[in-house]
């Protein structure tokens, strides 16, 4: 797990060293940079996982290739075998060196032999041509800029940032506010983008234009088409997933799981304390609000599989700190709250472990989020003739509750397929004119004729897996310099889900229900048999409480003039004082505009732009 950078923009020595330092924290066991042929710059930072050998620190030459790679290739022993029957040799023990190999030998199809999570740069030194890639679920990122017939590519836009003058997109900040996140493949900058997850690149020096090509995606065809027996679907998945812990449990450092008392985590930590040869070490977070707080599940699940468990304590006055900590790792606003407790789980396990196991993914492949009980629920309501849903939806639009005016917007929707959009989305009219949310993946699998428990899995895995949760493990776990890994996100597994059908993964309000079964027979069903906590802070309470006077100070008529857009200023100000009153939920929005507010500050520090975006060219 790395920080990655790559240019043909030949900035000098100064400007790249500074690219590098602003995230060390992604790589802090070794950095470095090579110029070749004054054509091509690649830097990295590395965090040694495999082959901690100064020999694997990268950039790495491979014959004619330079490489600058991110990630871990999971399956990389079985490739090199492959590799080495084909003449392939190999001088260290890294998956970075079968990177290489397996690109001369595959082109680059090299990608779908892949099991990981990856982002890479290779320089063809020979012929003077690029190519990049993500993995299939956008665990890794990677963000591009082609600009003046140049090329740079970075794990974070404010690498890009450092020598270049950008300017903030309006309209991803209309995103931002919107889904809490800026969806790929725009970023916060104008002409920086995000490589998709599934998607690898080529580029040809001296051009401006760059080849995208999608190589990975859900398999729309063949959706829901397993026809063996549930019994047969959870011997098989059983299988996956005990092969998926096992490759991610190889590591030449101390490895650890995130261990939260639910499903998902347990499932994982059940698995990997069964095939682990040691001890495993588990970590949770505990906070003071009891509904809140899973710590002492965790604990009670921890004690039954024998693991050595440790308990961090989180309080508001971590979360402010954090607050106002995380542009300088999340480089783009991200709203997500969960981000606070998970770098907060991070640091602390870092004391003990460089690479910890989550159970990150099950809720999207298994359906396991609340929303989609809601919409089992409308689908039903949404039988109902539109123009009766519209004229209920006009009556309950003139009470002044504030959840009738919600579930009136939501009778008014024409189609469930908007209802189901309309999930995923913030909704606060906070903005003075209309804005459009069409998402390119949420458009075409509205499309689709299929269920709409998948059609909402498929939205949760295309826009909001990539976009959010892998947004936030990924800069939580790097602001510590910790590497997570995720086996129910490997890619068989979420193709496998996929395959079944619903009433195996969600029956009668039974969320998750064969991940549920294949976890009670590892832990016994009354230890895990409760409503779903969800891993966030209790902000939501702090900001009516101990947090009051930070919003207020936060979100004032001053600050809202620092946001570029036309927005609802008095409905805003209003909402937060409904808020504090208990009369609305305006959390989210509140959350969303701190980030921000803080963000934009942050960019507008002083000297700030003079040492970001300061041009100096060799």
């Amino acid at each position: 797990m790395c920080g990655i950078y790559f240019t043909t923009k030949i900035f000098n020595d100064e400007i790249i060293v500074r690219k590098l330092d602003r995230i060390k924290f992604r790589g802090p066991d070794f950095s470095n940079f090579i110029n070749v042929d004054n054509k091509a710059i690649l830097g990295h930072n590395r965090l040694a996982i495999i082959d901690l050998d100064a020999r694997s620190n990268q950039p790495f030459k491979y014959l004619h290739l330079w490489i600058v790679f991110n990630g871990e290739i999971y399956n990389f022993l079985d490739l090199r075998t492959k590799l080495t029957a084909k003449g392939f040799t190999f001088s260290t023990d890294s998956d970075t060196e079968v990177i290489c190999a397996a690109y001369l030998a595959y082109g680059e199809n090299c990608v779908t032999h892949f099991n990981g999570m990856f982002s890479f740069v290779i320089y063809d030194q020979e012929n003077q041509r690029v190519f990049g890639a993500k993995d299939r679920l956008g665990k890794k990122p990677l963000f591009y800029r082609v600009h003046n017939s140049t090329l740079e590519c970075a794990s974070q836009p404010n690498e890009i940032l450092i020598g270049n003058d950008l300017e903030i997109s309006d309209k991803s900040l209309e995103s931002f506010l919107t889904y809490s996140y800026i969806p790929s493949p725009e970023s916060v900058y104008k002409d920086v983008f995000k490589l998709s997850g599934g998607y690898y690149f080529t580029y040809t020096l001296g051009n401006n234009d760059i080849k995208l090509t999608k190589y990975w995606d859900l398999n729309y065809a063949d959706s829901l088409s397993f026809s063996h027996s549930y019994n047969d679907a959870l011997e098989h998945l059983e299988s996956l997933l005990t092969n998926a812990v096992k490759i991610r449990m190889l590591s030449d450092v101390p490895l650890g799981a995130f261990l939260s008392g639910g499903i998902d985590s347990s499932l994982i930590s059940a698995i990997a304390n069964r095939v682990s040869s040691t001890q495993l070490k588990t970590f949770s977070v505990k906070f003071n609000e009891g509904r809140f707080d899973e710590s002492v599940h965790a604990a009670s699940t921890a004690k039954y599989l024998g693991t050595n468990h440790t308990t961090i304590e989180c309080n508001y006055e971590d979360g402010i700190d954090l607050i106002q900590k995380l542009p300088e790792f999340y480089d783009e606003p991200f709203g997500d709250s969960s981000a606070i407790p998970s770098m907060l789980l991070s640091k602390s396990a870092k004391k003990y472990v460089t690479v910890a196991l989550s159970g990150d993914g099950g809720d999207e492949g298994f359906l396991g989020y609340n929303h989609f009980d809601i919409i089992n629920k409308a689908s039903s309501l949404y039988r109902v003739p539109y123009l009766i849903r519209f004229l209920a939806g006009n009556v309950l639009n003139i009470s002044n509750s504030y959840k009738a005016q919600i579930i009136s917007a939501f009778l008014q929707y024409p189609d469930m397929n908007m209802f189901i959009q309309k999930i995923f989305e913030t909704f606060q009219p906070i903005f003075n004119y209309p804005v459009s949310t069409n998402h390119k993946d949420v458009g075409a699998i509205k499309k689709l004729k299929y269920n709409d428990l998948q059609k909402a899995a498929d939205i949760n895995i295309k826009l909001w897996l990539e976009n959010d949760s892998n947004v936030k493990v990924d800069r939580a776990s790097m602001s510590a310099s910790l590497e997570v890994r995720s086996p129910l996100l490997d890619y068989r597994i979420i193709e496998f889900a996929r395959t079944l059908p619903v009433d195996f993964r969600y029956q009668k309000g039974n969320k998750k229900r064969i991940l549920k079964d294949l976890t009670y027979k590892f832990i016994p069903k009354e230890m895990l048999d409760r409503p779903k906590t969800g891993f966030t802070m209790p902000f939501e309470e702090w900001f009516r409480d101990k947090l009051k006077p930070f919003v207020y100070d936060t979100i004032t008529e001053e600050n809202l003039k620092l946001i570029p857009l036309d927005l609802n200023t008095k409905y805003i100000l209003n909402s937060i004082d409904l808020h504090m009153q208990r009369k609305k939920n305006f959390y989210p929005t509140i959350w969303n505009l701190i980030v921000l507010i803080t963000w934009l500050k942050y960019q507008a520090a002083p000297n700030y732009h003079a040492q970001e975006k300061g041009l100096f060219y060799s």
